[in-house]
């Protein structure tokens, strides 16, 4: 199969972006603009407490920009930030030793928190509360417990997948945003922006070109941006305009909508294989050979959010405006699902 614009490794790992163009303050943030301006509030209570932050949750799909809030937070607080993976956290002693190296009012950011394992969720319930560390060290007969006092922190969770928190966990953030898809308005900005530091000019045609084919998703839009820049470099541009910005999309297998060669993939599997659905997801990541995941968090959200699929309690059903954008004429079968939606 081939390879995606943008692959699940690098819309999960928010690190993966050129941190020259990450901005570093919330004057710099664009987008999300609900979400910023409460942040905003909350940080400059906290200073004016002399408190730490609450603890944060940031959810949504991947790439709208978790880190770099959770990196935004951390300088607008004037602290330092450590940073970790759900699944690295494997065992008490590695939490311990994040932990311990924390200084007062330090954020600790935990991307992907979702993945983490339970055991170490209750771990966690008392450092988030009270500040302190309870773990058991030694072999099973010779263990002892062991209390290690913690200095009050902030720890920034970011997940695909808020729905899988447990209760416990989720109840203990006392700030939980949700970071929604941009506008094509905001994303054109941020292009712009990024042609400034990476010193390459666009042109508004291009950039709003560029935008709209980015699935509302400035990971992506900065993406293609370095994959544009590529182009026009070859070609011998000064500038990005239209016209090489849509050979180069093109030539990227992009289209005008920002599907790519793998959505287009999953809806004609959705049609002429299971009659337009439903179809239950583990049928689907079979018959496409994707991860269950990876249809989940990264392909189906931009096409549920423009209505190209339609998830009900059957499963997954195309949309009408599927079968229009991939020139397909409806031939019968379960088209549009008869479940309620979920």
């Amino acid at each position: 199969m081939d390879e995606r614009v943008v692959s699940q490794e690098e819309l999960v790992d928010d690190g993966i972006i050129d941190n020259s163009i990450r901005p570093e303050l919330l004057d710099e943030y664009i987008g999300q603009s609900e979400v910023k301006e409460n942040i905003r509030v909350f940080i400059e209570a906290a200073k004016l407490r002399n408190e730490p932050l609450d603890h944060v949750l940031l959810y949504g799909p991947p790439g709208l920009g978790k880190t770099t809030l959770a990196y935004i937070i951390a300088r607008e607080l004037g602290v330092n930030i450590k940073t970790a993976s759900g699944p690295s956290i494997e065992k008490s002693g590695d939490l311990a030793a994040i932990l311990s190296t924390l200084e007062p009012g330090d954020v600790l950011f935990i991307d992907e928190i979702h993945r983490m394992p339970r055991y170490i969720e209750e771990i966690l319930y008392p450092a988030m509360e009270d500040f302190s560390l309870d773990i058991i060290i030694g072999s099973e007969g010779n263990s002892r417990n062991i209390k290690i006092d913690l200095p009050p922190f902030t720890l920034v969770g970011a997940t695909t997948r808020a729905g899988d928190l447990s209760g416990p966990l989720r109840d203990r953030f006392g700030i939980i945003s949700k970071l929604k898809f941009y506008t094509k308005e905001e994303l054109a900005a941020i292009i712009k922006r990024t042609s400034r530091v990476l010193a390459m000019p666009i042109d508004d045609d291009a950039a709003n070109e560029l935008a709209s084919r980015s699935r509302g998703t400035p990971r992506i839009a900065n993406r293609l941006f370095k994959r544009v820049r590529d182009f026009a470099i070859v070609d011998g541009k000064e500038e990005i305009d239209l016209d090489i910005t849509n050979k180069a999309l093109d030539r990227l297998k992009v289209d005008k909508d920002g599907l790519d060669e793998t959505d287009y993939q999953l809806l004609k599997a959705i049609i002429e294989r299971f009659n337009g659905g439903p179809v239950g997801v583990d049928a689907l990541a079979s018959s496409i050979g994707e991860e269950v995941t990876t249809i989940e968090d990264v392909i189906e959200p931009y096409l549920l959010q423009e209505g190209y699929l339609k998830r009900t309690s059957r499963g997954r059903t195309v949309t009408d405006k599927a079968y229009q954008h991939l020139h397909i004429s409806y031939q019968g079968g379960l088209f549009g699902g008869d479940g309620l939606d979920v």
